[in-house]
């Protein structure tokens, strides 16, 4: 119980000793991960909640031909304010290590188990073959998969065709890069057992180039096509 007591009031802070590993997913696709990146992961989580303005329910998209309600709340903030300092450090030693600029961040937080997002592709993006989306989760640790997109039968297999578990939280970053959103899909679906809240921090950045993205995003009306 002590040692709980004490993570719990520890100060946020970017750790001395990041360390990233990498995983490809094909040649030219690939996921960084930095376990622990951030401690005092819990004082940042509670930042987030109280410092930003949420929307209300999740909102609602319209698929096909129905309004359905998106299962988790999202935010974002200027790039020189953010609702904790780390966030600041964190930012500039991405930058620093990829070598762009990144835009203001989004956040999304999954309030628990039945919060949740459907495997997608950064769309809004436009340009997908070249980019970076970075991620500081803190909070809960629960499964972040990865799938390729070209599946057929994606939904008839286990974990819907994922083929890697990022499982990221308390304060590990991770990145996606390359040809990642081009050829790949990821997702947080929902649990059968209990779990905390979630959230994350997302930074993206695109070189803009390679082929431009046509349609509409995850977060935009989706209709059937007339022939």
């Amino acid at each position: 119980m002590a040692a709980d007591d004490d993570r719990a009031t520890q100060e946020a802070g970017l750790s001395p000793s990041v360390t990233f590993a990498r995983t490809w997913l094909d040649r030219r696709s690939w996921v960084d991960v930095a376990r622990g990146a951030v401690t005092g992961a819990d004082r940042v989580a509670e930042a987030l909640i109280d410092g930003l303005a949420w929307d209300g329910d999740g909102g609602r998209v319209f698929r096909y031909d129905h309004w359905v309600d998106v299962p988790r709340l999202g935010s974002g903030y200027p790039l020189d304010r953010p609702p904790h300092p780390v966030l600041h450090e964190v930012h500039r030693a991405l930058q620093h290590r990829y070598g762009v600029r990144f835009a203001a961040p989004s956040v999304a937080w999954y309030r628990d188990e039945r919060d949740s997002v459907a495997f997608h592709r950064d769309r809004d993006m436009q340009w997908l073959d070249d980019t970076r989306i970075a991620l500081l989760v803190v909070g809960a640790r629960r499964p972040f998969l990865v799938r390729p997109r070209a599946h057929r039968h994606a939904h008839e297999l286990p974990d819907h065709g994922a083929t890697v578990d990022l499982a990221p939280g308390d304060g590990d970053l991770l990145v996606m890069g390359g040809g990642c959103q081009a050829g790949w899909e990821h997702s947080v679906p929902k649990l059968t057992h209990r779990v905390g809240p979630r959230l994350s921090v997302q930074w993206r950045w695109t070189s803009r180039t390679g082929r431009q993205e046509r349609g509409g995003s995850y977060s935009k009306p989706l209709h059937f096509s007339r022939p």
